[in-house]
């Protein structure tokens, strides 16, 4: 066998080469910011359309995830980690008997369990025999970060990994941090989308409320922005909400499996979640009434609905 070397993913160095699955939405992006920065990508996508656009942008295309095997580097942004498994499970039995060279590095983007993270890190540990190393680094920004290069990147990895990586998330992302080992980033994450989720939702209160009252909506969020409610959340999904667009720049449905990773690391830590606990329903009942892959502003929808069936009952 011959001798492999660690993987140097400096920004002079000829390997700033990666693997990208995962070409969707937020994706697709991604991974073009990577080609403009000057990377070699090698991509792959379940669907067709998404690749084609991909190579048109000057990416290569790659037949399966087991032909990204000897890329330095491969980044997975899929829905959740169940298809990241999938996805790789060609990859690891490959790895398991003609090992990749050491320093290769698994990149999770995608919003994860923090727990469940750290078991696929052990699993692509022994199937490579230690020579790759898993790195989770989920984003925040939506669909306009990803496309703009100015995500927020959470990474969870040991500091030379991190350093090693800092290149290919300073091509995608404006704010970069290490947050600790393995599986922090996704903790980060789970946090993230507790104060997303929930501010989305209490917004989405006050719209009806103030709606139903008579009030201008598009006006209460003015006046909001001016004062301590103001947010970034506001700024975003203030519009949509106000204006009741629920077209998808992300389905609402993963809100309910990212609060469910907030409830998940707070029992591990003995940790008070009520927010959480209230969002994690209110984003099921979401779901129930079959919004799941409307916008994350759908949930006012969701509390319209609500209202209304209280308004029945009282009636």
């Amino acid at each position: 066998m011959d001798v492999q070397t660690d993987h140097d993913l400096s920004e002079n160095s000829c390997e700033k080469r990666a693997g990208f699955v995962g070409l969707g939405l937020m994706g697709g992006h991604m991974a073009a910011n990577l080609l403009k920065a000057g990377w070699n990508v090698t991509g792959w996508n379940r669907s067709a359309a998404a690749l084609d656009d991909f190579a048109a942008r000057g990416g290569a295309r790659a037949a399966d995830v087991a032909a990204l095997r000897d890329e330095p580097v491969i980044v997975f942004m899929l829905p959740d980690l169940g298809y990241i498994e999938e996805a790789a499970a060609g990859l690891l039995a490959g790895w398991s008997q003609s090992p990749p060279g050491p320093g290769t590095a698994v990149v999770v983007m995608s919003s994860v369990s923090p727990a469940a993270v750290r078991d696929f890190g052990a699993r692509v540990c022994a199937a490579s025999r230690g020579n790759a190393v898993v790195v989770d680094a989920p984003v925040s920004g939506g669909t306009k970060g990803a496309r703009d290069g100015t995500l927020a990147i959470m990474a969870g990895a040991e500091e030379t990994d991190f350093q090693r990586l800092l290149p290919l998330f300073n091509a995608m992302g404006g704010t970069v941090r290490r947050l600790g080992p393995l599986g922090s980033g996704s903790l980060a994450k789970a946090c993230n989308q507790l104060i997303v989720g929930t501010t989305t939702a209490a917004l989405a209160e006050a719209a009806e409320l103030a709606e139903r009252s008579g009030m201008d909506v598009g006006a209460l969020y003015e006046v909001l922005s001016g004062g301590l409610a103001s947010s970034r959340v506001l700024d975003i999904v203030g519009p949509r909400l106000a204006a009741k667009d629920y077209e998808p720049t992300g389905p609402a449905k993963f809100m309910h499996k990212d609060l469910s990773f907030v409830l998940e690391s707070a029992e591990a830590v003995n940790a008070a979640v009520p927010m959480a606990t209230a969002g994690v329903e209110l984003y099921a009942e979401l779901k129930r009434q079959g919004l799941g892959d409307l916008d994350l502003a759908a949930v006012r929808q969701t509390i319209s609905n609500l209202s209304n069936d209280a308004a029945v009952k009282t009636n």
